[in-house]
């Protein structure tokens, strides 16, 4: 029986000590990868905000009022060409 349970348990042993082994190489992959998702997150935190402050700079009104008159041709009517009706 004694000779039967040392070549088990000696199994056991390294099998354990294995399975410990792979968990921690797993646990140390998985930091890493969540390591770089945090990094890719806060680039595009950074670039969110980028983009907000450039969308907030193109709806000033001087912004707005420059376009229409370069691209559209727009004007702002004179006092003769400005009509006020009444219901």
């Amino acid at each position: 029986m004694r000779a039967l349970l040392f070549p088990v348990l000696l199994v056991a042993v390294i099998v354990s000590a294995m399975s410990a082994a792979w968990s921690r190489h797993e646990s140390r992959k998985l930091f890493n990868q969540l390591q770089q998702l945090e990094g890719e997150r806060d680039a595009m935190n950074v670039e969110w905000g980028q983009l907000q402050l450039e969308q907030s700079t193109y709806t000033t009104h001087g912004k707005i009022e420059s376009a229409a008159r370069e691209r559209l041709g727009m004007h702002i009517p004179g006092a003769q060409q400005v009509m006020i009706l009444k219901p």
